[in-house]
């Protein structure tokens, strides 16, 4: 079988076969094409549109030319443009003229259309397995360390005493919103387009609803110049997914800084970290630190799809070609992140003593302080001068809170009482027993919260 040639007499200038090849990575859609095509021709034959005898011997010759493409024996052919074209000429070498019947009713737009769109449709639902898989070593790591006490942070300041697992439940949630998002996606790619042919519709009595069902979609299209040119669900997967690594960049950050020798919160374990070049005394994160470069990648793959999308007049434009190369690369980037930081959260050590030492230090029950004296009486504004005043003083003593004497809080208020040694940051956990708070009681209602939360999706999966 000859590329494509039409109405031109001359074939195309080599710059330009180059040019415009799509095979090396729209091959990767190979197994969707195949099973496009294979309902495709049950239809056909179902609607009398080809016989079965020539239904049998196409979908006979498909299988076979799946098989051998997973075998890597598949004859590619780069000057036939696209996986396309290649899986067509290869069906003709194998059971000759018939094979161009598979064609009858369908178009290269609608075809492209289907295919990545039963791509995302399985993509999704890999990428949410993956983030429940983050999602249980990070459970995991916050039940085994559940009683840590770690200082919470605002503006990279020492804030408040809080719960380790409280913290890394934090990104829980952040994951649990992605995977909301990349639900979505699904049901935008669950939408079939094939039927729509180049453009307009087809001429063949086609069923578009047996189509659905067979390649497994919950909806048909009913716009044919918007089924063949929309790209939406690619443009919302590299957006989640660019969300997704935002939220992975956040959490490389803090795993740098707190595998630092300034904090000494963790240690990464050796099998996620490298070794210097010179120095041979240095263990980097450097997993962390790739994760948090790679996330600009991602962001470049989505501007550079929306900007393809942007001024494309309908139906379909050969732009729409420049969809796959990001996304292919969007999404080999989430998922190597993602596994890589699974393996390294249920791998980490954590450094107790070192968290502890840090509450101790930086006024963190101060807020607790001013609430100490609002429960006496005093108006929160005036309680928190007072407390001000108070740390204001602790500073240039070079004391700790808890290193104040009586004397010293009276006077700065008479409402100080000896039960304000009662405050700790223990204490101060404690006291924010409400839903979504860091108390030990509350944190350990999250954690068999998320935990099934994860337990009924993996059900529902299977």
């Amino acid at each position: 079988m000859k590329p494509i040639r039409g109405r031109f007499e001359k074939d195309a200038a080599e710059v330009v076969k180059e040019y415009t090849l799509s095979l090396p990575y729209d091959k990767h859609l190979y197994r969707q094409d195949i099973a496009g095509s294979i309902a495709h021709t049950r239809m056909m034959a179902r609607q009398n549109i080809i016989s079965e005898k020539d239904a049998e011997l196409i979908i006979m010759g498909l299988v076979s030319i799946r098989r051998e493409i997973e075998q890597g024996t598949f004859p590619f052919r780069p000057e036939l443009e696209d996986i396309h074209m290649n899986i067509e000429a290869r069906l003709t070498e194998r059971i000759g003229e018939v094979a161009g019947k598979l064609h009858t009713g369908r178009s290269r737009n609608d075809q492209i259309a289907v295919d990545m769109r039963l791509f995302i449709k399985e993509t999704t639902s890999e990428t949410v397995n993956k983030l429940r898989s983050l999602q249980r070593a990070l459970v995991g790591l916050a039940e085994r360390e559940q009683d840590v006490i770690m200082p919470g942070y605002t503006h990279l300041q020492r804030a408040q005493p809080i719960l380790l697992a409280h913290h890394l439940l934090a990104y829980f949630e952040m994951l649990e919103r992605d995977i909301a998002r990349f639900h979505n996606c699904f049901r935008c790619a669950d939408v079939l387009p094939l039927g729509s042919g180049a453009l307009a519709g087809v001429t063949y009595p086609i069923d578009r609803y047996f189509l659905a069902q067979e390649l497994g979609f919950s909806s048909i299209s009913q716009n044919s110049l918007d089924a063949v040119s929309d790209r939406d669900f690619v443009v919302e997967y590299i957006a989640d997914a660019s969300m997704a690594m935002m939220h992975l960049s956040r959490m490389a950050e803090e795993l740098i800084l707190w595998s630092s020798s300034e904090f000494g919160f963790i240690e990464i374990d050796d099998s996620y970290a490298t070794g210097s070049s010179i120095m041979p005394q240095k263990k980097n994160p450097d997993v962390a630190e790739l994760a948090r470069g790679k996330t600009g990648r991602v962001y470049g793959n989505l501007m550079g799809i929306l900007t393809v999308m942007k001024g494309l007049p309908l139906a379909y434009n050969r732009d729409l070609q420049e969809d796959k190369e990001g996304l292919f690369d969007t999404i080999d980037t989430l998922h190597s992140t993602i596994e890589a930081f699974t393996g390294m959260v249920a791998t980490l050590k954590i450094n107790s003593e070192r968290t502890i030492e840090a509450v101790g230090k930086g006024y963190l029950t101060a807020t607790d302080i001013a609430d100490y004296l609002v429960g006496k009486g005093l108006p929160f504004r005036e309680a928190y001068d007072v407390v001000a005043r108070l740390v204001r003083y602790a500073s240039s003593q070079q004391k700790e809170l808890s290193q104040l004497t009586l004397e010293e809080y009276q006077s700065f208020s008479p409402l100080f009482g000896q039960d304000v040694y009662v405050i700790t940051a223990e204490s101060s956990i404690e006291a924010r027993d409400v839903i979504g708070g860091t108390a030990f009681r509350q944190v350990a209602m999250q954690i068999a919260r998320v935990k099934k939360i994860i337990e009924r999706d993996t059900h529902d999966g299977d």
